[in-house]
């Protein structure tokens, strides 16, 4: 396609071509007769929906002329609104992203667009049309850059959400951007911009972050719940008792991951303290149960990790009948019998059905995967190092390089470090056929280090 060349000379070539009379053209296309005599005759302009029918009936794929129309449309003549935002939306439509970047580009040069390119920002992500979404949130947030606005916040959010993937060190350089523009959000997106900021700063074991974090949320829960009472379903995802309950329960895993067990056994017992909660509604009712389940599971693994083994039968008693607690609670029985050198055979044998990586779920949503890769890849880690301890080395070794692997996947030099030393330590042990997977694994490393300059230092 010759950049010289326009719509009309390829439909008027088509026409001499196929011997074709503008009526039976118009016959095929639906463009009536008249528009398609001015439209050669250059006494109007292409609207996009008569592009699209000029396109389909010249038998040509979907969005043949999109460049032309750009060219010929927004480049050689003033932008107007009415064609653009059709325009946009047909590019999303048929993922022609690099149209999309072309058209924004020129039409950053008026900043009146902008309110238009937000809401059509907005309209694409509540439709699940990421892709196009993120080009305009990213040139929204390049061109507010120095101002302090909620939409600057929101762009800002929006791209931390469609931003975060199983990359461990994009998703923390994501989140630190973030977390400079939570406390702009309008207060409607707040708590949950906060709750997911935990999520990711948890999945990056950022403990200290995720106390800051949590505090944070904690104090404007409870300043929303006290002045609004139960929220109103337009403006938080959940009730406003989850994110004060749940700030609680962030708080106590942070302590619980730093060793403080007294610690977070003194949060579990604030979030299961409902006294607070004044007539609760079914929804908050679900949420309520949901922490008193959560709390009196991490009951049980604190006073694990606290060196109290002998609780472990009730403690496998409990989760026996609540199915979405057993990788969970798998992930750090693992990690206590290793530390206390305790034998668990019996429980990884009934449970090892969940060694294989499954997405996770409670009574009250999803659980984010970033915080779902991060307890995979302990849980193998924990495995391997169990059973290297057991003197059961092909095992072992075999779980030490799934997650070598799943460290790969993800990005994590916190698990790929971990993975490499336990293998260097028992190196001696493995066989000819294991060594040899490691050799390749750590030329993938290697790969992955020099794409991602120091990426495994990172986690030091």
């Amino acid at each position: 396609m010759e950049p010289t060349t326009t719509i009309r000379d390829h439909l008027e070539s088509y026409l001499k071509r196929e011997q074709m009379s503008i009526s039976l053209f118009s016959e095929t296309s639906g463009i009536n007769s008249g528009t398609l005599s001015n439209i050669l005759n250059k006494n109007r302009p292409i609207a996009m929906q008569q592009l699209d029918r000029i396109t389909s009936a010249m038998r040509l794929e979907e969005g043949y002329f999109y460049e032309l129309y750009i060219d010929e449309c927004f480049v050689h003549a003033t932008p107007d609104w009415r064609r653009l935002g059709p325009f946009l939306h047909r590019c999303a439509e048929l993922n022609k992203l690099n149209c999309i970047e072309e058209v924004i580009r020129l039409m950053m040069d008026n900043l009146s667009y902008i309110p238009l390119l937000f809401d059509l920002a907005e309209e694409f992500y509540h439709a699940g049309k990421f892709e196009p979404a993120v080009l305009l949130y990213e040139t929204i947030a390049e061109s507010e850059k120095m101002q302090h606005s909620e939409r600057l916040a929101l762009c800002q959010y929006r791209l931390f959400r469609l931003g975060l993937t199983n990359d461990q060190q994009r998703n923390l350089i994501i989140a630190a951007q973030f977390e400079y523009y939570v406390d702009r959000l309008d207060e409607r997106y707040q708590l949950d911009a906060l709750n997911e900021l935990i999520n990711a700063f948890g999945a990056l074991h950022r403990w200290n972050k995720v106390q800051e974090l949590s505090e944070k949320l904690k104090v404007k829960a409870t300043i929303h719940y006290e002045l609004n009472g139960r929220r109103k379903q337009e403006e938080t995802k959940r009730p406003i008792v989850f994110y004060i309950l749940y700030s609680y329960l962030a708080s106590g895993s942070a302590c619980y991951q730093l060793k403080d067990y007294q610690g977070a056994l003194k949060y579990v017992s604030l979030y299961t303290d409902n006294s607070w909660v004044k007539n609760p509604d079914k929804d908050e009712i679900v949420v309520m149960n949901q922490f008193q389940e959560w709390a009196e599971g991490n009951r049980y693994i604190y006073q694990l990790m606290g060196g109290q083994f002998e609780v472990l039968p009730e403690y496998l008693n409990y989760i026996s009948t609540k199915e979405n607690e057993i990788f969970p609670a798998l992930c750090d029985i693992v990690t206590a019998a290793i530390r206390y050198d305790e034998n668990i055979d019996d429980v990884l044998e009934q449970y090892g059905s969940y060694f294989t990586y499954q997405e996770q779920s409670n009574r009250i949503g999803k659980v984010s995967r970033q915080v779902t890769d991060d307890r995979y890849l302990r849980l193998l880690a924990d495995l391997g190092a169990y059973y290297l301890k057991k003197d059961e080395y092909s095992t072992g070794i075999r779980f030490v390089l799934d997650s070598l692997r799943f460290s790969i996947e993800i990005s994590s030099g916190r698990g790929m470090l971990r993975g490499v030393g336990l293998f260097e330590q028992y190196r001696e042990f493995a066989t000819e056929t294991a060594k040899q997977q490691y050799k390749m694994i750590i030329s993938e490393v290697q790969k992955l280090n020099e794409e991602k300059v120091g990426f495994a230092d990172s986690y030091m």
